[in-house]
């Protein structure tokens, strides 16, 4: 076998590399990532000053918050008119 057969031939001399622009890339995708969690930050705190929550953190457990969801949920589904079926 020729030395340039084996060359071309032998897979394990080749080498997977990542394409010149993955680091690019992941830089991206981090900054991207960043941006979505500062939104959805934002989106929460603005959620909550608008059902009145003056103690909102995003360290609010998520019980806490379905625990005040459920009971606003309740207080509207009380003063709401029935519907007739």
């Amino acid at each position: 076998m020729s030395s340039r057969c084996r060359r071309i031939c032998n897979p394990s001399r080749h080498r997977t590399l990542p394409p010149p622009h993955a680091a690019a890339i992941a830089r991206a995708a981090t900054r991207l990532n960043a941006l979505r969690a500062q939104a959805h930050e934002s989106l929460d705190a603005a959620v909550a000053a608008a059902y009145g929550w003056a103690d909102y953190a995003p360290a609010l457990p998520d019980d806490e918050i379905l625990r005040r969801l459920l009971t606003l949920n309740r207080g509207r589904a009380a003063s709401a008119p029935a519907v007739a079926r």
